[in-house]
């Protein structure tokens, strides 16, 4: 999934949308550190007051948000596996029936404990509903389109997230006009902040995907949750792209470099990554080790070849066939920190920033078109 399909889908989780219908939420209450269920309950989600299903449609949303992968990873199952979740997952959006829905679902999560302490009760939510698409826009003069025609996909979407005790507090009594401990004891599900999740089928261009999944990592991937739970192959996260390929520069590069050089460097991948949107392709581009030799070499990088490349390939990424993603490597922005000030700039604005010795001092100097105002006041300009 790219990031408009994931837009597309998380912007539909809104009350009373008839593109995405919601048919029945499962929540199992599990207690911390022994892992067992305390309590389970299905029940069709229109059944839920306003408010719960407003909370719960949030908590869904925030399944589905993140920078792909940082938070949000598209994973691939593992074939040949045992009680495979995807099966599962496949089993359980198929059913009719309630009770082996449940009973699948049930699997799931004894998978989670199964491989997961924590020390806190938690909340696993299961929805399962019907996501709809338009196939194209309605024509304002023929009148067609729109939703006569619509692509259809079931889905299953799972939340788990932790509870919290009630904080004490002090409470004014607006019968009794009086001041009250807060005696609360109902632990709070905490909605807002998911520690991971998954959607499944993945989507690619309207179409179901079954043999992907979409996996929400939380603050911090789990490796064993990706294997053991959802059983699908380990992931390179975004920081784990962007270490290689800044070590592989270094390799080829040295560890001094102009800063023209860099910023062209970035300039060359964002070029990629803008035609690889212009031409609307579904595949996030890739770098292998002969796209960083080019890269380099249009770059200004001097004493480039192919053996120097592909031996800084192979020494930081073990498999040769590895590609980097493009995307995983542009920064939104560099940050320079110095103890006189700290700047953050564009990564291709880089060329116009020098690191200088004037008079002895070491000093940055930034080439800038506008005026510089501090606190009001315009600065005058001197010439060295």
């Amino acid at each position: 999934m790219n990031k408009t399909d994931i837009a597309n889908i998380r912007k539909q989780f809104k009350l009373d949308n008839y593109l995405l219908k919601i048919r029945e939420i499962f929540n199992v209450y599990v207690k911390k550190e022994s892992g067992e269920i305390y309590h389970q309950i299905s029940q069709p989600f229109q059944m839920l007051e306003q408010e719960a299903q407003e909370l719960f449609l949030t908590n869904f949303k925030k399944v589905l948000t993140g920078q792909l992968d940082a938070k949000l990873f598209e994973l691939k199952f593992q074939r040949d596996v045992e009680e495979s979740t995807q099966m599962i997952l496949f089993d359980g959006v198929q059913t009719d029936s309630p009770e082996q829905w449940q009973e699948n679902m049930l699997k799931i999560v004894d998978k989670m404990f199964t491989h997961a302490v924590y020390e806190f009760d938690t909340v696993v939510t299961f929805i399962r509903g019907e996501y709809q698409k338009p196939s194209r826009k309605r024509n304002a003069e023929s009148e067609e389109g729109g939703d006569d025609e619509v692509y259809s996909s079931e889905f299953i979407l799972c939340s788990l997230n932790k509870t919290d005790q009630p904080k004490k507090a002090l409470l004014f009594d607006y019968i009794e006009k009086e001041f009250k401990s807060n005696h609360a004891v109902d632990p709070i599900i905490n909605l807002t902040s998911p520690l991971t999740g998954f959607l499944f089928p993945a989507f690619n261009e309207n179409s179901a995907d079954v043999n992907h999944i979409l996996y929400h990592g939380g603050n911090q991937p789990s490796a064993s949750f990706i294997e053991e739970v959802l059983n699908c192959e380990e992931i390179i996260t975004a920081e784990e792209d962007k270490d290689s390929f800044e070590q592989i520069l270094k390799i080829v590069m040295g560890d001094e470099v102009d800063s023209k050089v860099i910023s062209n460097v970035y300039e060359e991948i964002d070029k990629i990554v803008q035609e690889n949107a212009e031409s609307e392709e579904v595949e996030a581009p890739m770098l292998d080790s002969r796209d960083i030799e080019r890269i380099l070499e249009v770059s200004g990088v001097e004493d480039v070849d192919t053996a120097k490349v592909e031996h800084a390939f192979k020494s930081v990424v073990d498999d040769e066939n590895y590609e980097i993603k493009a995307t995983n490597v542009l920064p939104k922005s560099i940050k320079i920190n110095t103890k006189v000030a700290d700047l953050s700039i564009d990564p291709t604005e880089l060329k116009n920033i020098q690191y200088i010795t004037y008079n002895g001092k070491r000093c940055l100097l930034i080439e800038i078109d506008e005026d510089v105002v501090v606190e009001g006041f315009k600065l005058e300009t001197r010439t060295l």
